[in-house]
């Protein structure tokens, strides 16, 4: 049975970039259901009202992909009962404990050395592109899942702009949604609302200045630059996204069709 659009977006107050990503359309006049597939930041700080609210989209699956570092500073996800959590870790765009220690700890000056004149954004291209052609076997699993039985599912990561960011894409891109609209999705994650709280040590005001937030930006911003070098990684590597799909995530026409059965209208 189709679900009806939402008539508002929930406010959780645990849980950043909580959406459903239902209602996109696809090439072939179709669109995402509404109600099977959700992505967020992680789930570690939900509220008890938050874990209610999650509970009631009678999920089948958490699919977490962040590493055990995250893990370690944020905290597990919370339980939902009868929900199946799939952690497929993803490398992090700032990979790194000595790097996210710099973003936290360091002084204006080191910051510039790791992140000055497109230091930061050169970091999450080099990082979506290597998502794509390595993280097959886990974008694969995550396909495969979905098409068999792993619906309503939501994906998250830390933040649920980078790792599950591009996972949502290749799970669209899989059900044949339109371009622009990946794009679209992509960049809600900007929204004031959703982003993830840069957490710097100290409480002083330079520890937050102008040029500070300035430099970290790109790590914390989720810019078409970095999905667009996604999507040309496919398409230096395999020619075109049939090939990716089918070579690459060994994803073959039939379960291609099933994963559309469960999550088009």
């Amino acid at each position: 049975m189709t679900q009806q659009v939402p008539s508002t977006e929930p406010e959780l107050a645990g849980v950043r970039n909580f959406r459903d990503v239902g209602g996109l359309p696809t090439v072939d006049g179709r669109r995402v259901r509404y109600g099977v597939l959700y992505r967020s930041g992680h789930l570690a700080h939900a509220t008890a009202e938050d874990a209610v609210f999650l509970s009631s989209l009678g999920l089948h699956t958490v699919f977490d992909f962040r590493n055990a570092a995250d893990q370690k500073l944020e905290g597990p996800d919370v339980e939902l009962p009868g929900v199946r959590n799939v952690n497929l870790p993803l490398s992090d765009p700032a990979d790194g404990v000595e790097f996210w220690k710099m973003v936290r700890d360091g002084d204006l000056d080191q910051l510039r050395e790791i992140l000055a004149d497109g230091k930061g954004a050169a970091r999450m291209v080099a990082s979506y592109r290597m998502i794509i052609k390595d993280r097959t076997a886990e974008h694969s699993r995550v396909l495969h899942a979905l098409a068999e039985d792993s619906v309503p599912a939501l994906m998250h990561c830390a933040a649920g702009k980078d790792r599950a960011g591009l996972s949502v894409a290749v799970t669209l891109l899989a059900l044949g949604v339109e371009r622009e609209a990946i794009f679209a999705d992509y960049l809600e994650s900007n929204a004031k609302h959703r982003r993830y709280k840069v957490h710097r040590s100290g409480s002083s005001a330079s520890a937050y200045s102008p040029e500070v937030m300035e430099l970290l930006s790109p790590l914390f911003d989720a810019r078409a630059e970095y999905l667009s070098a996604a999507f040309e990684t496919i398409e230096d590597t395999w020619g075109d996204v049939g090939t990716y799909l089918e070579q690459g995530l060994k994803l073959s026409p039939r379960t291609r069709e099933r994963l559309r059965e469960r999550l088009l209208d």
